[in-house]
């Protein structure tokens, strides 16, 4: 059974209730799902004046993980168009696994959550496609495989890049059902694809 592993950045929790359902919809499509999240680079202090809520109990991801996993799915909050700091300084020490080139030819796919509606999900996507590419990896995206991406009569997030969700501007949002059902539309496309690759 191929393994994802799903390594995020969560800080009130957004992106990880997208990660939990998108392990659910992988678990349910024959894949091995282990949540990881990256380290956290802001401190206590901050974090408590920021009103971020306790981290979870997931473990903290190394570059070990990924280099086990068959297919990695990234689940990163957007910070002004980009990936939050949090992904980026864990990607940044991934730099064995690039001279080795021991991720590549690896599934990546990418999820998101932004403030707003045009709170930068593709742009976030655009950007961090270049980590992927340097790595050799495998970009999968979401397209449109499912007709919710076509609805208008709900708010809603994500885009062909990778199934999002919106927070709002005070983080108050969490993800709605039609964004759950988004990724786990995402979730199937990349365990089918993990599946043929790891075959």
């Amino acid at each position: 059974m191929p393994t994802v592993a799903i390594v995020y950045y969560s800080m009130y929790g957004h992106v990880r209730t997208m990660a939990e359902t998108m392990k659910e919809a992988l678990e349910a499509n024959g894949c091995e799902a282990k949540l990881f999240q990256v380290p956290e680079t802001l401190s206590e202090d901050v974090l408590g004046k920021m009103g971020a809520p306790p981290k979870s109990d997931d473990p903290i991801a190394t570059p070990e993980d990924l280099e086990q996993a068959d297919g990695i799915l990234f689940g990163i909050p957007t910070r002004f168009g980009m990936a939050a700091a949090q992904i980026k300084a864990f990607m940044d020490s991934t730099g064995s696994c690039w001279q080795k080139q021991s991720l590549a030819n690896k599934p990546a796919g990418i999820f998101f959550a932004t403030g707003t509606q045009n709170g930068g999900q593709e742009t976030t996507a655009l950007t961090f496609v270049s980590q992927l590419t340097h790595h050799g990896m495998i970009f999968v995206p979401l397209g449109y495989p499912n007709p919710i991406m076509f609805d208008l009569k709900e708010v809603h997030g994500g885009s062909p890049y990778g199934a999002g969700t919106l927070a709002g501007a005070d983080g108050s949002r969490m993800p709605s059902e039609n964004e759950k059902n988004v990724a786990v539309s995402h979730a199937e496309k990349f365990a089918t694809v993990v599946k043929k690759m790891s075959a």
